[in-house]
């Protein structure tokens, strides 16, 4: 069971914050990982209320930049000082690397369990979801680009992170992203279903300039 006033704490004071940052990171975002880490949670013995914080906590560091925002989210989950009513200082230093380790790009595997599940939550790997939020993201971070200078930059970061050979890790066996990232790699290995999609959602998400 989850703390019932930890529910209400992050409800009111922790997932309104993911309104103020880009829609690949929204309030949708978040929900969508905390509803994922619960459920890969089912499978292990692990404290359900330190696998909702985590995930509720994993990019409110996003503000203060995107390179370094699994470090300030784990810096501000430490510093929260109403964690202290429903956790130990030893189960919020494992939240708090569990955070630190959910980063895609991240040069290490996480060290607990808890870092794993949030790892894989994060990683919705669904292929529609993927292209759109790659999409977003240059729209939101990058306004100055035009059309074609996104395009070059949506497939750059496809095939950084999500083609063969990229950087993404999958962590947990239960979880069916391992089947989602072989559809994903079809579409980015061709090129031309690959310009379709994102055309689509680019007219979809900047109708002004499509």
């Amino acid at each position: 069971m989850i703390e019932k006033e930890l529910i209400l704490y992050v409800e009111e004071s922790i997932l309104p914050l993911y309104f103020h940052f880009d829609r690949a990171h929204s309030t949708d975002h978040v929900e969508s990982v905390i509803e994922r880490s619960l459920a890969l949670a089912t499978h292990y013995d692990v404290n359900l209320s330190m696998v909702y914080a985590i995930a509720a906590y994993h990019d409110i560091g996003l503000p203060l930049g995107r390179e370094e925002h699994h470090i300030n989210s784990a810096r501000l989950l430490r510093e929260d000082s109403r964690l202290r009513e429903w956790f130990s200082e030893g189960e919020i230093e494992v939240m708090a690397e569990a955070v630190e380790d959910h980063r895609a790009s991240s040069d290490h595997a996480p060290r607990s369990i808890y870092g794993r599940i949030v790892a894989e939550a994060d990683r919705l790997i669904e292929g529609d979801t993927v292209l759109r939020r790659t999409v977003q993201y240059g729209l939101a971070h990058y306004p100055e680009l035009s059309r074609e200078q996104h395009w070059q930059r949506f497939c750059a970061h496809l095939d950084e992170k999500y083609a063969e050979g990229g950087y993404l890790r999958l962590w947990i066996p239960e979880s069916d992203n391992a089947k989602r990232l072989a559809e994903l790699r079809q579409t980015i290995a061709n090129p031309t279903a690959l310009r379709e999609a994102f055309d689509r959602i680019f007219a979809e998400e900047y109708p002004a300039n499509s």
